[in-house]
């Protein structure tokens, strides 16, 4: 379905029964990235499958602008409000857990549990902020001067990938072609507007959310097993999970292992009872 949010149209997808998961990909990805959850999870949760501003199906607004993380945020919360969920449970992936991170540090009240792979609470100084946007903008101009193929070879290729390198060929095909069919204004604006440069820090806002939170990381991933490490530390309802032998993207290299700690996770912390008029149980 499609479902504008201040004249900006998104493409949702959602399935299932029961309480509401909302699940935001990773750069480059979209909704499709989440399909292999749905035999895991669409038993008990309804998910709501997002495809963000300048990705997949939905807008790519020409001002960079309208991608900024606390606009985009809103749009999420304005998604819950059309569908009559006033709470979710939210899983983000990488540049979507920034993005969850945001919006439960904007609109906990509507926040159930917080559940982040690969992600973080962005840039702790201005100076790192500075230097992120500054790479951004010369990333975000080479995807417009040299077309979508040369940078997907180019993003498929950086250290944080690595280790999807032992992936069969079927899927990195797969993976290659979900980034190619992004619109490159998209990406382009995204990585100007949402991306970690641009976005505000939530690491002071962390011990302020009062919810469960569950961090995934994988073993090879160094860095964000070191910034996971540091949001334990922060927040008040805690649990990481480091997944052995996988990288950056876990749900990708390790997709069943991954939806098994997700599915526990939220088992583990189900306290719903939603109003009558919700989608829950009519999709």
């Amino acid at each position: 379905m499609n479902i504008v949010s201040k004249d900006v149209n998104y493409a949702v997808e959602i399935t299932g029964n029961g309480d509401p998961l909302v699940l935001l990909h990773g750069f480059t990805g979209n909704r499709d990235t989440w399909k292999f959850l749905i035999p895991l999870l669409s038993d008990r949760y309804t998910l709501i499958m997002v495809d963000i501003i300048g990705h997949g199906m939905s807008a790519s607004p020409a001002d960079h602008r309208r991608y900024e993380m606390e606009r985009v945020a809103e749009d999420i919360k304005y998604i819950l409000d059309v569908l009559h969920f006033p709470k979710a449970h939210i899983l983000g992936y990488s540049m979507g857990g920034r993005l969850g991170l945001g919006f439960a540090c904007l609109f906990p009240e509507y926040v159930d549990t917080l559940i982040l792979e690969s992600a973080s609470p962005g840039l702790l100084t201005e100076g790192e902020r500075e230097i992120r946007r500054e790479n951004d903008r010369k990333l975000a101009e080479r995807i417009l001067e040299n077309g979508m193929e040369a940078f997907v070879l180019q993003w498929e290729n950086i250290p944080l990938f690595e280790s999807q390198k032992r992936l069969s060929a079927k899927t990195r095909s797969a993976i290659r072609e979900q980034r190619l069919a992004n619109d490159s204004t998209g990406l382009s604006n995204s990585l100007l507007g949402m991306g970690t440069g641009n976005q505000a820090s939530y690491w002071e806002q962390l011990q302020t959310l009062d919810f469960p939170v569950l961090l995934v990381t994988g073993e090879l991933d160094r860095k964000f097993c070191r910034i996971a490490d540091s949001m334990k530390k922060k927040l008040k309802r805690a649990e990481w999970k480091i997944i052995n032998d996988a990288g950056h993207a876990i749900h990708v290299e390790v997709g069943e292992k991954f939806g098994k700690i997700i599915s526990e996770f939220l088992k583990r912390n189900k306290r719903r009872n939603y109003d009558d008029d919700s989608m829950g149980n009519n999709t």
